[in-house]
C-alpha cells in the first residue's frame, strides 16, 4: 500500500445518516411546540383568576422548555453499554510507542536498521518514543525481550526475528492485546503479524546465477553464509542452491558460517584462499572484509558477489583496474523503515498488506554508473546508501538515518 497520504484519516464524516437525523429532530420539535401552543391557549380561556393564570403560564413554560428539546437520533451504532459510537469517531492521530527487537549486536546492516526506524518514526510525526532492545541471542533471548516490550505497553513492536515459527506464540501474545508487530528482513508465520522483508531467496539465486555465468558455467566456488538456522539465512541457502541446480559444473568446494560478523569472515576468507584453489565466492553480505584478505595475502582477485555495503561498493570502482570483478545485491537496511510505515498505517486504521516483499537489484561492476549512484564517499563502509524506498520512507535521506534520532532524542 502507498504511505503518500497514509497518515490522513481514512474514515471521513458520513454526512447523510447525521442530516436525516437532523431532520428527524426538526420535524419532532415543530409538532412539540405547535400542540404546547394549542394547549396554552386552552389554559388561557378556562382560567380566569389572576393566580391561576399565573400557574398556568409557568406550566406552559417548563413544558414548553421539555417539549421543545432537541430529541437524540437514534444511531445504528449506539452499543448496548448506553455509548453513543456515531461514525463521527475520530482516528488515533499518534502518540505511538514502537518497541524494537534486535538480536544481532555489532553488525553495520542492523545498526543502520535500527537507525532507519527512529528516522522513519521521526519523519511520521506519529511517533512519541522507540524502545530499542538490543542484544546478542537467540529465540529464547528474543521471546523475553518481546515480553519485555508486551509489558511496557507499547503500540506497535518492530522485530528482526531469529526464527520463522519460534516466536509465533509471543507474537499472537501481542497481537491479542492491540499490539501490532511487523517482521522485517526475515518473515515469520504468526498468524496477524506483518512482514515485510527483501526477498532473501532472489537474493541469493541472482548474485549466484551472477557468479556462475561470469566464471563460464564451471569452476570452483565458495558459499559464505550467515548465521545457521535463521530465516534468512535458511532463504538464501535455498536460493543458492536453486541456482546452483542449473550449473552442473560449479563445484562448492567449501560452505562457511560467518555469523554476519566481519572479522569472522575475513579469517575464514584468508584461511580459504591461502589454502584452496578457488575461482569464485559467494557471500551472504561479508564483502568487503573478503576482499582486503586478497590483497593481505597478496593473491589475484576472484570474482566475489555481496551486497550493496558502501565499502564494497567502494572496492568495485575502485579495484576494477587491478582485476576485482564482482556484484552487489540490494538488500538495504531500510526494510526497518518499510516495517515502521507499516506499522503506523497499520495502527492508524489503515489495513496495509500483511506481506511486502522487496526485489533485489544486480551492480555489477560492469554497470560502473549503477554502483556510482548506490556509492556516498561519506558513509560507513558496512552501511548501504540504498536507504530510499518509495512509497514507505519519508525522512532525508542518509542524512537522517545516519543521523539515528529517534522521537525526542
Amino acid at each position: 500500500m502507498g504511505l503518500g497520504n497514509c497518515y490522513a484519516d481514512p474514515h471521513p464524516r458520513t454526512e447523510h445518516s447525521l442530516s436525516k437525523g437532523l431532520a428527524l429532530v426538526e420535524s419532532n420539535s415543530v409538532l412539540g411546540c405547535t400542540a404546547l401552543s394549542h394547549s396554552m391557549e386552552i389554559r388561557h380561556m378556562r382560567v380566569k383568576s389572576k393566580l391561576f393564570l399565573l400557574l398556568g403560564l409557568l406550566m406552559v413554560v417548563a413544558l414548553a422548555a421539555a417539549g421543545c428539546a432537541l430529541p437524540m437520533a437514534a444511531d445504528e451504532h449506539t452499543h448496548e453499554d448506553g455509548a453513543d459510537h456515531t461514525h463521527d469517531e475520530e482516528m488515533p492521530d499518534g502518540g505511538f510507542v514502537i518497541g524494537v527487537s534486535n538480536t544481532l549486536v555489532g553488525n553495520g546492516w542492523r545498526e543502520q536498521m535500527i537507525c532507519a526506524i527512529k528516522a522513519e518514526a521521526t519523519a511520521s510525526g506519529m511517533v512519541d518514543e522507540v524502545i530499542v532492545v538490543n542484544r546478542n541471542g537467540g529465540p529464547t533471548e528474543q521471546i523475553a525481550d518481546l515480553e519485555g516490550l508486551i509489558s511496557q505497553g507499547v503500540d506497535a513492536i518492530i522485530l528482526n526475528p531469529t526464527d520463522r515459527e519460534g516466536l509465533n506464540a509471543v507474537i499472537e501474545a501481542a497481537i491479542a492485546q492491540g499490539i501490532v508487530v511487523v517482521a522485517v528482513d526475515q518473515a515469520v508465520t504468526a498468524e496477524g503479524a506483518y512482514v515485510a522483508t527483501n526477498d532473501q531467496t532472489a537474493y541469493a539465486r541472482l548474485g549466484a546465477e551472477w557468479l556462475f555465468e561470469t566464471l563460464g558455467g564451471s569452476g570452483k566456488v565458495v558459499e559464505m553464509r550467515g548465521i545457521d538456522g535463521v530465516p534468512a539465512d535458511t532463504d538464501r541457502h535455498n536460493g543458492f542452491m536453486e541456482a546452483l541446480a542449473n550449473y552442473p559444473d560449479i563445484e562448492v568446494v567449501a560452505s562457511t558460517f560467518t555469523g554476519w560478523d566481519p572479522s569472522t569472515g575475513a579469517q575464514q576468507a584468508l584461511d580459504l584462499i591461502t589454502t584452496q584453489e578457488i575461482d569464485g565466492i559467494w557471500t551472504s553480505g561479508i564483502d568487503y572484509p573478503v576482499v582486503e584478505q586478497f590483497q593481505v595475502a597478496d593473491k589475484p582477485f576472484v570474482p566475489i558477489v555481496g551486497a550493496d555495503n558502501n565499502g564494497f561498493v567502494a572496492q568495485l570502482l575502485d579495484l576494477a583496474d587491478e582485476g576485482l570483478v564482482g556484484a552487489a545485491v540490494t538488500n538495504p537496511p531500510a526494510i526497518g523503515a518499510v516495517g515502521t510505515s507499516i506499522a503506523i498505517d497499520a495502527l492508524l486504521g489503515n489495513n496495509p498488506p500483511h506481506e511486502t516483499i522487496l526485489t533485489p537489484k544486480v551492480f555489477a561492476t560492469d554497470n560502473t554508473d549503477g554502483l556510482n549512484a548506490i556509492y556516498a564517499p561519506d558513509e560507513q563502509v558496512g552501511w548501504s546508501t540504498y536507504v530510499d524506498i518509495e512509497p514507505f520512507t519519508h525522512y532525508n535521506g542518509s542524512a537522517d538515518v545516519s543521523a539515528c534520532k529517534a522521537p525526542g532524542e
